[in-house]
């Protein structure tokens, strides 16, 4: 039977193209299928049709869930996202194209399905079954280039990986699953509702789950709380002197010597009872002169002659010290015994600085007090916002990359 040219361009316009998948979760694999759906659609019509199988292992998200979650992920093919619970299967979705009077379909689907859906839906065209009748002039499976992102296994890592990532509470992993458009915010609603439809508990703190290389390990110590607390006795480096840690800053801290305050970067100082004897030998390693009574920055607190360390103890005591010092000097650096407190340590205290007399004279103590939590709540809030910034684009930079990656 012959066509007109006129008959074949009216069949052409009723030809439409369509996906049918599981999408649980939806990912960046699925966001290309529907690149190329679209593409390959042209001025034609086309759809995407999302499964409703529901379960904790495979299919964590509820069917209507799953159409918001997509549409959201992919605003560009939203419309084109159908919600219709009537349709449950491949065979419903053809069956409800036919009724719209179509008579030419093409489905887009992962490249190792082709055969399995070519035989499959050309097997039932015009013959009516349960989900009823669709009888097509002609139909087309194509492949979209990849591998089907809702495969089992490792043919579909896509959707699996997402799975997996939930289940094991890696949000950073799941995160770059997702496509740039989903802010910080939505991933985590997203993480949550696939770890909620498996029976898992949502997670509310997300900071242990970003595996990002430190950037600095002192800094990251300091910042865990592991290094440098108000009160700790410290080592300036480049003079050498002994301080103690009035306030810690975002990155820095304020230390007080016996000749006043001074601001210090993390990696100006290190702590007392690691690096006083060891800082000293490798100045001496180096090469560099001892500095003189009298010379900027000669480290008096650190003369085991010195008065003014062993003032306010006893005679046996300084004796003790002074044997103390003189043992520990020659001690290798890695010998932990060389770093044990010195007698009457524990029982030694620290002289108020003139600055701190006088700002407590101003304000009092309960507003130094007070004036010092509001400052470290103010750095605790500014790190916490630099860190989500950090997390926010580390996860790009991944997602970004991830895509070049992706054929």
């Amino acid at each position: 039977m012959s066509y007109s040219f006129k008959t074949f361009l009216a069949e052409e316009e009723k030809r439409v193209y369509f996906t049918f998948g599981r999408m649980n979760p939806p990912t960046i694999g699925h966001g290309k299928l529907l690149e190329k759906l679209a593409t390959m659609a042209g001025n034609n019509q086309y759809r995407v049709y999302l499964s409703q199988s529901q379960d904790s292992k495979d299919n964590p998200l509820q069917y209507n869930d799953k159409i918001k979650i997509a549409r959201k992920m992919f605003p560009r093919y939203a419309r084109r996202i159908m919600l219709n619970k009537k349709i449950k299967t491949v065979f419903d979705a053809l069956q409800s194209l036919y009724d719209e009077g179509f008579v030419n379909v093409v489905m887009v689907v992962g490249s190792d399905r082709v055969n399995e859906f070519d035989i499959l839906i050309k097997k039932y065209n015009g013959k009516k079954a349960k989900h009823g009748l669709y009888n097509f002039r002609r139909i087309d499976v194509v492949s979209a280039g990849q591998r089907d992102p809702d495969a089992k296994g490792a043919e579909g890592a896509s959707a699996t990986k997402q799975r997996d990532a939930a289940r094991a509470n890696d949000f950073t992993t799941f995160s770059q699953g997702l496509p740039r458009v989903v802010n910080n915010f939505d991933a985590k609603k997203i993480f949550n509702s696939v770890r909620k439809g498996m029976g898992l508990k949502e997670q509310k703190e997300f900071k242990n789950h970003i595996q990002l290389e430190p950037v600095n390990e002192t800094r990251e110590s300091y910042v865990s709380g592991e290094l440098y607390k108000v009160g700790d006795q410290v080592i300036i480096k480049d003079t050498e002197e002994i301080a103690e840690v009035k306030v810690c800053g975002a990155n820095y801290v304020i230390v007080e010597t016996a000749n006043g305050q001074y601001r210090k970067w993390l990696e100006a100082i290190e702590p007392m009872e690691e690096g006083l004897w060891a800082n000293i030998r490798a100045r001496r390693a180096a090469g560099k002169p001892k500095k003189k009574p009298g010379q900027k920055g000669y480290p008096k607190t650190l003369d085991i002659e010195s008065a003014a360390y062993h003032k306010g103890v006893s005679k046996s005591t300084s004796d003790k010290r002074k044997a103390h010092f003189s043992k520990n000097a020659k001690k290798a650096d890695n010998d932990a015994s060389a770093y044990k407190p010195a007698p009457g340590d524990k029982t030694a205290k620290t002289k108020t600085s003139v600055h701190t007399k006088r700002f407590k004279q101003m304000f009092g103590e309960d507003e130094m007090q007070a004036m010092a939590k509001k400052r470290i709540e103010r750095e605790k809030e500014v790190d916490k916002i630099k860190h989500d910034r950090m997390m926010d684009r580390a996860r790009t930079r991944d997602t970004r990359a991830k895509n070049r990656e992706t054929p």
